[in-house]
């Protein structure tokens, strides 16, 4: 709770003590009349803004979780849970960085009061929604005491993003992974047989061939690969032309990540100085709604180096640069990228068409556009 007084109540309280001071030094009457009743406007709101008020107070949004552009809506509910009629008041209802000022009615006894507002999804992010609070005052607004009845709750705005088909279809591959020199007991790559030794798994044991040569063969794997997908997202300031080609990078990477989980493979998402381990596909876009441009940020040029500074254990790597970094410097910087990663940078250009340069394990594409990416991932498969 908090007692305010407006801009308006303090220049009405200093004319108050200047006309009731000035009004008796000079014996000016009216003047002194004037001050007596600007003094009582102020002590009546200080008095009006005391004084308990027994509200039931629900702040609800229809859905937590909407995509940019969709329509979100949340309702304000108010009850007077008191055995008497309460006075009118003020809503204060914070959305995001505005705040919305209601007129509360005075409400009977257990008579209730509602409000359906819109937030604006215009842009991805986290907007952040109440907390309510009541403000009791006089009719001027000169004095108000607030209260605060309910928590914030957050509304998160996805990323737009698109479907890239089927798992199989695609270089995301899983257990089609790359077949290593390193010798296992038990994998998916059968290599070859060999003499039984005291400890291997009995399942493993090849009974024909046993029977055929007359002692105890197991089974000998290569073992191979699972995919893990790494994806380095560029969030340099200086490496974006506008945030419209900001956002499509964000929505770029958001959905490759989430077809990797969907696929349920395993994911390394580094955007700037944040490092997304999400699980289900909600929450990892309820992550992608806190990336945002850095000062300091991760420039294009430099993804490859955070890439390697990372556990050898991915096979593909996705790259996602703003249009200030040319496919030559992408090129270039590719030499640190770890040997025998297949790695994909994607350079975003709003309104250029699909482009994309093979060299190696190494695929350089430029996209316009997000509805394009599945295109440009079958190409870079292909």
């Amino acid at each position: 709770m908090g007692v305010r007084v407006s801009a308006v109540g303090w220049a009405v309280a200093v004319l108050a003590v200047a006309g009731l001071v000035v009004g008796r030094l000079l014996g000016w009457g009216e003047l002194a009349a004037l001050g007596a009743a600007g003094a009582v406007a102020v002590l009546a709101g200080v008095l009006m803004s005391f004084g308990r008020s027994r509200f039931e107070v629900d702040l609800e949004l229809t859905d937590r979780r909407v995509r940019v552009g969709q329509r979100a809506l949340g309702r304000l509910a108010v009850t007077n849970v008191a055995a008497h009629r309460s006075l009118a008041a003020r809503l204060e209802l914070p959305v995001g960085h505005t705040t919305a000022d209601l007129a509360l009615p005075s409400l009977a006894a257990g008579s209730g009061w509602d409000e359906v507002y819109a937030v604006p999804t215009d842009r991805r992010g986290v907007v952040v929604v109440g907390p309510v609070r009541v403000r009791r005052g006089d009719p001027f607004g000169l004095v108000s005491r607030g209260r605060v009845w309910t928590e914030s709750v957050e509304l998160f705005i996805h990323p737009r993003v698109v479907s890239l088909g089927p798992g199989r279809a695609g270089l995301l591959r899983d257990l089609e992974g790359q077949s290593t020199r390193d010798l296992s007991d038990s994998d998916l790559s059968f290599h070859a047989l060999r003499d039984y030794v005291a400890g291997d798994d009995r399942r493993m044991i090849h009974w024909r061939t046993s029977a055929r040569m007359g002692t105890l063969m197991v089974r000998q794997f290569e073992d191979t690969r699972r995919t893990r997908t790494t994806i380095a997202l560029a969030t340099s300031g200086e490496d974006f032309a506008s945030d419209d080609e900001f956002e499509l990078a964000v929505a770029v990477a958001a959905s490759v990540a989430v077809h990797v989980v969907r696929d349920e493979r395993e994911l390394t998402f580094l955007a700037g100085s944040r490092r997304l381990g999400a699980r289900s596909p909600a929450a990892l876009l309820d992550e992608c709604c806190r990336i945002v441009r850095e000062p300091d940020g991760d420039r294009s040029l430099d993804l490859p180096r955070r890439i390697a500074a990372e556990p050898p254990t991915s096979s593909v790597a996705f790259l996602v640069a703003g249009s200030r970094s040319s496919l030559a410097e992408l090129r270039a910087s590719l030499r640190h990228v770890p040997v025998g990663m297949r790695v994909v940078a994607l350079r975003c250009a709003p309104g250029d068409g699909v482009q994309v340069q093979r060299k190696g394990q190494a695929s350089l594409a430029t996209l316009g556009a997000l509805d394009d990416l599945p295109v440009l991932v079958r190409r870079v498969a292909g």
